[in-house]
């Protein structure tokens, strides 16, 4: 793994430059990030790892850890120093890749090329794609062809997802991964096109790319169902509509105000539709790629769903404590449009809580897959301790 990571820089091709000049990234506001302090014990996360038990299936918190810094948690879950190094590296890996389809001859109009270049190669974590890539290693021993494919193909959705979401109609962001959101750098029209042609490419990857007929069949369905109407875009709706706006409801999202709701199982619901669903798919892609049996499978399908939930959850707390700077994108913008959140909900500190029990709840997911797993049990805690 660590060779197929690590990507000479030679071997890398130059990032085309947007012919046309593009607006200036944002002014950061400097704020204090909140750091996640009531966190398990070392003897919890290593029994989580290692004994077998169930995995719980809610939320409520039955017993509070000693309070510590998260930094320290990370230190003694991460007790390899290369985590960081091999994560980084996947990411520019999947830049590489996500590089060579925008490239596959005939595959993208020069009409279209320029926003999607940027708005798929902009700066990002692509933790979606790699963890498509270590699903594949966990249960295989080594990335296959196939998983490379799928990940580009979840990253484009992905990426999809947001040039939609940032448009006037939908959240109407202005920054996005440190710089201008594409409608903003481009236009309105060329956006939603932009955002249209990076969906379907990844449907025409999976059919045209993954060699096994049956597993690209599969992958497809996969996607499909995490992106569609029961989905990702199911939670973006019913995210409109907790903001009381949404099928033919008026409302302004620009003006502070509480938030629309404050029912925790729906904001679980909405979170899981929008987010831990892809998360869920990327892991699931990756096992079908190793060709893994049934129990793996569904093992890391409740593992996605854990991460995908605690990122989500994260999310909002960074949206409330995170600075500009550091998300890449505008800092606030959920309070200020009165979205549900956990914070607006539950509070920052059970918040916390939420996101670290869940942390724990994937580790122990991951069980069944064994030591091979390792890089995901370290993921789940890694997405924990970001501040973007």
């Amino acid at each position: 793994m660590e060779s197929m990571l690590r990507i000479s820089p030679s071997s890398r091709r130059a990032r085309s430059k947007p012919s046309r000049p593009l607006p200036e990234a944002v002014t950061p506001r400097i704020s204090t990030f909140c750091t996640f302090t009531n966190g398990p014990t070392q003897d919890t996360l290593r029994n989580t790892q290692y004994e077998g038990e169930s995995t719980a299936s809610s939320f409520p918190l039955q017993s509070q850890s000693p309070r510590r810094n998260l930094k320290q948690m990370m230190t003694t879950q991460h007790p390899e120093a290369d985590f960081r190094d091999r994560l980084k590296a996947a990411a520019e890996r999947m830049d590489d890749i996500l590089r060579r389809v925008l490239e596959g001859d005939g595959r993208v109009d020069a009409s279209l090329r320029q926003a999607m270049e940027y708005t798929l190669l902009a700066p990002g974590k692509r933790v979606r794609g790699v963890l498509v890539l270590w699903s594949c290693e966990a249960v295989a021993g080594s990335i296959h062809a196939d998983a490379e494919t799928a990940a580009a193909a979840v990253e484009m959705v992905h990426t999809y997802s947001l040039v939609h979401d940032d448009l006037p109609a939908m959240d109407d962001d202005d920054f996005r991964r440190g710089r201008p959101t594409c409608h903003k750098a481009f236009d309105e029209a060329t956006a939603v096109l932009a955002g249209d042609a990076l969906l379907t490419l990844a449907f025409e990857i999976l059919s045209h790319d993954v060699a096994d007929a049956a597993v690209a069949v599969r992958l497809i369905g996969e996607l499909a169902r995490a992106a569609g109407p029961a989905g990702m875009i199911a939670g973006q709706m019913e995210d409109l509509l907790a903001e009381g706006r949404g099928s033919g409801n008026a409302g302004s999202n620009t003006n502070d105000k509480a938030p629309a709701t404050n029912d925790e199982q729906l904001l679980k619901r909405i979170h899981t539709n929008k987010t831990a669903k892809m998360f869920a798919c990327a892991a699931v892609m990756g096992g079908l790629c190793g060709r893994v049996d049934v129990a793996r499978l569904e093992a890391l399908r409740r593992y996605g769903l854990k991460i995908g939930l605690g990122f989500q959850i994260a999310d909002d707390i960074l949206d409330v404590c995170g600075s500009s700077e550091q998300l890449g994108k505008t800092a606030g913008k959920d309070v200020k449009a009165g979205k549900a959140t956990y914070p607006a909900i539950v509070g920052l500190d059970h918040s916390r809580a939420l996101a670290e029990r869940i942390a724990t709840e994937a580790i122990k997911a991951v069980e069944p897959i064994g030591p091979s797993a390792k890089m995901l049990r370290q993921l789940a805690m890694a997405l924990l301790e970001r501040t973007a």
